[in-house]
C-alpha cells in the first residue's frame, strides 16, 4: 500500500532497542483564587490530563499548546515490541510500539497502529478519520500532510470521533476537517515539546 504523498527515503530498520523511559510528569492544574471572573476565564483554558488509570483530569495547557479539547496522557511506555499492542485510546497516543515506524504522508487505507505510534515518538501528528467520511472531507485532510515532514493521515476503523488528531500523549477529537483546531494542533505538536525523540525522521520506515 502506497501513500498519496511519497515520504521520500528508502526503508531502513532501527538497530537500537529502547527500554522504558521515565514517565512524563502530569501537568498540575492552574488554580485561580479570588475573583470569580478570573475563575471563569481560567476554566476556558483547561485541557485534560489522563492519570495512570486512564481517567482524564483537568489540566491547563500553557502557551502555544493551549488548544480547547486536547486530552493529555502521561506515563507512556516506549518499549520496542514485535507483538500486537492493545491501546486504551483509538488510535493509540503512545506506549509500546513496533521497532519500525510508518512513513509520514497521506494514505487511503489503514496503517499499522504500532508503527504509527512509533511515528508519534518521532514527533509526528497523526490525523485519522472514520472510513466512509465524504471524499471531499478526506481530500481536505490529505492536504494537511502536503509539504509537512511529520504529518500522517489515514483512515482508522473503529475510532470514536469522525476525526482524531493524535501526537505522543496528546489527542483531539473533531467532526469538521476545516476545524481551525486541527491546524493549531499540527503547529503545536508536530515535532513539538511532547516529542520523546525530537529531530528523528518520519521517513525511511515503511509505508503503512
Amino acid at each position: 500500500m502506497k501513500p498519496r504523498t511519497t515520504p521520500g527515503s528508502q526503508q531502513r530498520s532501527p538497530t537500537n532497542t529502547k527500554g522504558s523511559r521515565s514517565p512524563a510528569r502530569l501537568q498540575r492544574p492552574l488554580i485561580a483564587v479570588g475573583v470569580p471572573l478570573l475563575l471563569a476565564a481560567g476554566a476556558l483554558t483547561y485541557g485534560l490530563t489522563a492519570n495512570g488509570s486512564g481517567q482524564p483530569t483537568p489540566s491547563a495547557e500553557k502557551g502555544p499548546t493551549m488548544i480547547e479539547g486536547v486530552i493529555s496522557y502521561a506515563g507512556l511506555s516506549r518499549n520496542h515490541v514485535q507483538t500486537a499492542v492493545t491501546y486504551p485510546q483509538r488510535p493509540g497516543v503512545g506506549g509500546d510500539h513496533s521497532p519500525v515506524w510508518t512513513n509520514c504522508g497521506a494514505y487511503d487505507r489503514p496503517v499499522q497502529e504500532t508503527r504509527a505510534v512509533h511515528s508519534l515518538e518521532h514527533g509526528a501528528v497523526w490525523i485519522s478519520y472514520q472510513p466512509g467520511l465524504p471524499a471531499d472531507d478526506i481530500a481536505k485532510l490529505a492536504r494537511l500532510a502536503t509539504n509537512q515532514s511529520h504529518v500522517l493521515v489515514s483512515p482508522f476503523p473503529g475510532q470514536g470521533s469522525l476525526i482524531e488528531a493524535t501526537a505522543w500523549g496528546k489527542q483531539l477529537s473533531v467532526t469538521d476537517p476545516a476545524d481551525p483546531r486541527l491546524f493549531a494542533f499540527i503547529k503545536a505538536f508536530q515535532q513539538g515539546p511532547q516529542t520523546p525523540e525530537p529531530g528523528e525522521t518520519c521517513s525511511g520506515g515503511v509505508n503503512g
